[in-house]
């Protein structure tokens, strides 16, 4: 006599109440990061506070303050949240308005590395190997072994101090081209030492950063990493690949959750955020000679790709079947049935940005009302608003930075 097959596992409810690591999340639903452009001088602004407190008033289950740089040569905006002592009331701030609407802080950290802006940084930026940045017109230079053991501790640093200032997360960049993403790539790792040449050797300065910050923090706080999938750009890290790092961060044990996603900041800046390209509103924010640059060869950089909802899950799948720890979706969350059909495949969370930038309050509204649609169009002309205040321009078309902006007052 056959056995009877085992039940179906129960499919989870995304809008209920649900595990991370060491804490609980209201649902399962994460703002992703999006980077704001409303610090100032590396410290936290009202503004800010305000842009993190409207998705967790509207109902998500954690917010992703984003980017978080561990060093100085490590940020894309001389302006961008640096974690040092004197950030730390102000992100006490924001993590204490996030908690009194019900929902949790999570701070992505990381060092930005070839993607970092040198003329901001007044430091050279890093990379695996020396790299052309066109958009900067500079060259990044290799990193040192030295250069590598500070980043790796500075990593650990900012894990610690995301505790001391209420967060209940970190999220560790892997992705982008960052600098431990360009370490992953074969096209810009060229490197013949114990970092350069085979996966294990390329995968070496993720693991060392994900082994810092877990043991910085222990079972305090979660811990996620956003992982690229696909860089994007020929010769570059792919699917194969990524999914060999998951299994390894997960035999190593230093991750809760992994948010996969794709693209480069510094190869295919567009390939992440399928939908409109939209190249005139990116050269009004950049100034001569990169406004001028954009404008004559800017669609051979910045490329269009069709959108359609849950648009990274089939390469998702592939990871999903090859580990078992929480996977987060990320990618084309619209609406409960796209939730509802990425819990039916095995994730444990969805990630929104643009849809919440539109409608901070989608998650509350798909509460009440389960057919509920984000009014999201995909245009992504709040791409280039990160210059200016990231926002939505359907509904936000002048953004909190006035002229007088880098004059201002910070919270602290």
């Amino acid at each position: 006599m056959n056995n009877p097959a085992p039940p179906p596992a129960e499919v989870p409810d995304p809008l209920a109440p649900a595990r991370l690591g060491p804490i609980t999340l209201r649902n399962r639903v994460i703002k992703a990061a999006t980077y704001e452009g409303l610090s100032r001088r590396g410290l936290v602004t009202e503004e800010l506070i305000e842009f993190h407190r409207r998705p967790a008033a509207g109902g998500v289950g954690m917010t992703t303050v984003a980017y978080c740089a561990v060093a100085p040569d490590g940020r894309t905006d001389a302006h961008q949240i640096l974690w040092r002592p004197e950030a730390a009331a102000g992100l006490r701030r924001l993590t204490d308005a996030v908690h009194a609407e019900g929902a949790a802080a999570s701070a992505q950290i990381g060092h930005a590395g070839p993607v970092a802006n040198p003329k901001a940084n007044k430091a050279p930026a890093l990379a695996p190997s020396r790299h052309f940045h066109k958009t900067t017109m500079s060259f990044a230079r290799p990193a040192t072994a030295d250069d590598l053991a500070r980043v790796v501790a500075a990593h650990a640093d900012a894990a610690r101090m995301a505790i001391e200032t209420g967060f209940d997360a970190v999220e560790v960049h892997l992705g982008h081209n960052y600098l431990a993403s360009s370490f992953l790539s074969p096209r810009l790792n060229r490197r013949k030492d114990g970092y350069g040449g085979s996966l294990e050797n390329r995968a070496r300065l993720c693991r060392e950063i994900m082994r810092a910050v877990r043991d910085a923090v222990g079972d305090r706080i979660a811990v996620l990493a956003k992982l690229n999938m696909d860089d994007g750009a020929p010769g570059g890290f792919w699917l194969d690949e990524a999914i060999q790092v998951a299994q390894w961060l997960e035999q190593d044990g230093t991750v809760d959750a992994l948010e996969l996603t794709a693209g480069s900041s510094l190869l295919n800046p567009m390939y992440l955020f399928k939908g409109d390209a939209p190249l005139e509103d990116f050269a009004a924010v950049m100034p001569q000679p990169i406004k001028l640059g954009v404008k004559l060869v800017g669609k051979y950089m910045l490329h269009s790709y069709p959108y359609r909802d849950a648009y990274l899950l089939e390469d998702a799948r592939q990871v999903r079947s090859a580990v078992k720890l929480p996977l987060v979706l990320l990618g084309g969350i619209t609406d409960k049935a796209v939730m509802d059909r990425a819990m039916a495949e095995g994730f444990q969370f969805v990630a929104m940005a643009r849809a919440l930038l539109r409608e901070p309050d989608l998650v509350n509204r798909i509460a009440e009302n389960e057919r509920t649609r984000s009014l999201c169009i995909h245009c992504n002309k709040c791409m280039p608003t990160n210059f200016t205040g990231t926002r939505c321009v359907v509904i936000d078309r002048e953004g909190p930075r006035g002229k007088d902006w880098y004059a201002g007052r910070t919270t602290v």
